[in-house]
């Protein structure tokens, strides 16, 4: 039935992506042969390197979506389970219950979603749904906060709407789990599931074959070092101090999830946060499409992000570390009456988020952001497939999800 669901939810989509006349062939073969690749990589799903960049960026984001959204592969899975941890980009619902404000288990949040409002902060489908579907998991990773039974032999999802890497990240909203608690939280998973294999060594040889994916980072800077109102970390360090200790801690925290048993690793790269329409607004941009202090800084952490899989790669042999990218591609232009917007869909509260019960924007399909901060589904689509199939090297590195999915542990020998 959920199968059912899910392909009827699909067709719809496909239908809602036909705009002004123009289906995805029509797109291709009118634009395709004048694409020009530009020369910054966004990493992520948003970062870009050059100020200039930004407006290409933007029309690149919402061109490739739509004519590279493609239908769920199901089947039986590249990878037995998949763990998810991050911030809100894929929180599944794990902050409905908490005493926070970022939590958004209310419509419009889910319009698009099959299942309605669930706690993602998304009209639809965030990167990890994408990549659970792509993965060929026949339903969605369920949070920690009410995954059950021999569900979570699947994999678990304990990502936190305004969590960070540090601890306090994100506390002036509410409770938050950390990406500290989130391991701990892995930890008592781990217990769980080898409870119902019937040993710790059974366990350990089932996680290994896992996928686990990392999507955090921006809210250290969004809802840390950029709110000096709330946090001193914008005094105690510069921008690339601020960089390095957050890319230490990161590491610490990445060789915990080693020790649990993890060998199969994926680590998004920090969004341009200075691009969103919260950013722009509040900080102002001076003349700039974006606020570009706020893309510079997360950069620096960006750049020690692919030094960090290097280190994790030549001391854990055993397993395989990648740092997520997208080689972005541009247009120079569209064709008459295809229109796409930089603004939000929806109207949002004091927090940047969706207003309960207000309707949102009707072409979802040509915005890149939902609320205040986050992508929409369609912007979430593109980000996951290319983070899985890489078009150029500079997508993934050192390799894409698709190749790290048949990575060996066995075949390789450990180094502590």
């Amino acid at each position: 039935k959920w199968l059912q669901m899910r392909r009827e939810h699909e067709q719809s989509h496909q239908n809602n992506y036909l705009i002004t006349g123009l289906n995805h062939s029509s797109i291709n073969s009118m634009l395709l042969p004048r694409l020009i690749r530009t020369e910054f990589i966004c990493l992520a799903n948003m970062a870009c390197e050059t100020k200039s960049g930004c407006w290409n960026w933007v029309m690149a984001f919402v061109f490739i979506s739509v004519f590279n959204l493609q239908s769920p592969v199901w089947g039986k899975p590249a990878v037995p389970c998949y763990f998810v941890f991050g911030d809100s980009l894929v929180d599944s619902g794990n902050n409905n219950n908490l005493a926070t404000d970022a939590k958004v288990n209310y419509w419009p949040y889910g319009i698009d979603f099959p299942k309605g409002p669930t706690g993602r902060f998304c009209n639809g489908r965030t990167i990890a749904d994408v990549t659970a579907e792509r993965l060929g998991f026949d339903d969605y990773i369920p949070p920690f906060a009410t995954a059950n039974g021999s569900e979570i032999l699947k994999g678990v999802n304990y990502a936190s709407g305004s969590a960070g890497i540090r601890d306090e990240t994100g506390s002036h909203q509410g409770v938050c789990i950390s990406l500290n608690k989130q391991l701990k939280n892995h930890k008592i998973t781990i217990s769980r599931i080898a409870g119902f294999l019937g040993s710790s060594h059974s366990a350990h040889e089932h996680l290994k074959k896992c996928l686990y994916s990392f999507t955090i980072g921006s809210n250290d800077y969004i809802n840390n070092y950029f709110l000096p109102q709330f946090y001193n970390s914008s005094q105690l360090y510069t921008p690339s101090a601020y960089a390095r200790i957050l890319s230490q801690q990161y590491s610490r925290q990445l060789k915990t999830l080693h020790r649990y048993g993890a060998r199969k690793v994926t680590l998004a790269g920090i969004g341009a946060i200075g691009c969103t329409p919260n950013a722009t607004s509040y900080y102002g941009t001076n003349g700039s499409l974006c606020v570009d202090k706020m893309n510079s800084a997360v950069q620096l952490f960006n750049k020690r992000l692919v030094t960090l899989v290097d280190q994790l790669n030549a001391k854990h042999q055993d397993s395989k570390f990648i740092a997520l990218n997208t080689l972005v591609q541009t247009p120079p232009g569209f064709p008459p009456g295809f229109n796409m917007s930089t603004l939000r869909c929806c109207d949002v509260n004091d927090f940047g988020l969706s207003i309960r019960a207000k309707s949102p924007c009707s072409q979802r399909a040509t915005h890149i952001f939902w609320d205040s901060f986050h992508p929409a589904e369609v912007a979430n689509i593109i980000a996951a497939n290319k983070a899985f199939h890489s078009e150029a090297p500079s997508d993934a590195y050192p390799t894409d999800i698709q190749r790290l999915v048949h990575f060996n542990p066995e075949a390789h020998s450990t180094r502590s």
